[in-house]
């Protein structure tokens, strides 16, 4: 096992980092929570805040808001990586995106920083249906995106957590690139048909056009940043860039990923509006 007891949760109330979190402290660890509205104070829009977060910190799991492949995302790693090793850290695991330029020169910044690293790329999350935004698509019934039939390799959340900590707690994972995906490739009209036969109620797909999702999230008061980041996700990254499975759990964890069908049993209650 590693030596580091304090490591710093970037995002520590998000989706990944919460998990994260718990998993440290279960296993002893005394992790340090940082977010806009976490334990320690951060925000990725404040760079005063960066410093003071990185107090006693040896090392450092970096999610960045509201996506690495926002354009101001490679300035600011390139800062807080430096600012890191000034400040003594040892170790750094990045959350990246698969097939995004922004967040690759994210990638080769963390590589050429001087610290052990190692990056998690991962595929979109199965709980953005559950914890996420998308939520009231399956509560409602209907999936409405701005998108065909490209399919993605949806990767489970917990599994993504459990390789993060295990990044940050045991040898053998520095300098390593971990690209995670689920067992199968899946599109969302296809999502829409094993959400209706394991829930039992039917839930649609409709493809939308952009302007018209746009307008949806805007109506919901999402903010800008969100909204420019899912377009971009929408627009550029699902083209089909991202239609191929990878081993990144198998390698990391010895064991494989969870299929999205046991994802959907696994949080059945979230769909149904009573968690």
């Amino acid at each position: 096992m590693k030596t580091t007891k304090h490591p710093l949760i970037i995002g520590s109330t998000g989706k990944t980092g919460s998990r994260v979190m718990q998993r440290l402290k279960t296993l002893g660890y005394m992790p340090k929570g940082a977010a806009r509205t976490g334990e320690v104070h951060f925000d990725w829009e404040a760079p005063t805040t960066w410093a003071p977060a990185l107090n006693g910190i040896d090392s450092v799991y970096i999610t960045y808001y509201p996506d690495l492949a926002m354009p101001r995302a490679p300035e600011d790693i390139s800062c807080f990586c430096a600012l890191a090793k000034m400040k003594g850290v040892r170790h750094i695991t990045l959350l990246s995106g698969r097939g995004e330029p922004a967040a690759q020169r994210c990638e080769d910044i963390v590589r050429q920083s001087g610290i052990d690293w190692t990056i998690v790329r991962a595929a979109w999350f199965n709980q953005n249906f559950s914890e996420g935004l998308f939520r009231q698509f399956i509560t409602q019934g209907n999936i409405a995106l701005p998108v065909n039939s490209v399919t993605e390799p949806f990767v489970d959340i917990d599994d993504l957590a459990d390789v993060v900590v295990a990044s940050l707690t045991e040898p053998g994972h520095e300098g390593q690139l971990y690209e995670i995906t689920g067992p199968e490739l899946l599109s969302f009209p296809q999502l829409a048909v094993r959400f209706s036969a394991l829930l039992k109620r039917q839930v649609t797909f409709e493809q939308v056009s952009l302007e018209e999702f746009q307008h949806r999230l805007e109506q919901q008061n999402v903010a800008p940043e969100f909204i420019a980041a899912l377009t971009y996700l929408f627009t550029e990254v699902l083209d089909g860039r991202s239609e191929f499975l990878t081993d990144g759990v198998q390698r990391a964890l010895g064991r494989e990923p969870k299929s999205f069908n046991q994802y959907i049993l696994d949080n059945a209650r979230y769909f149904e509006g009573s968690a």
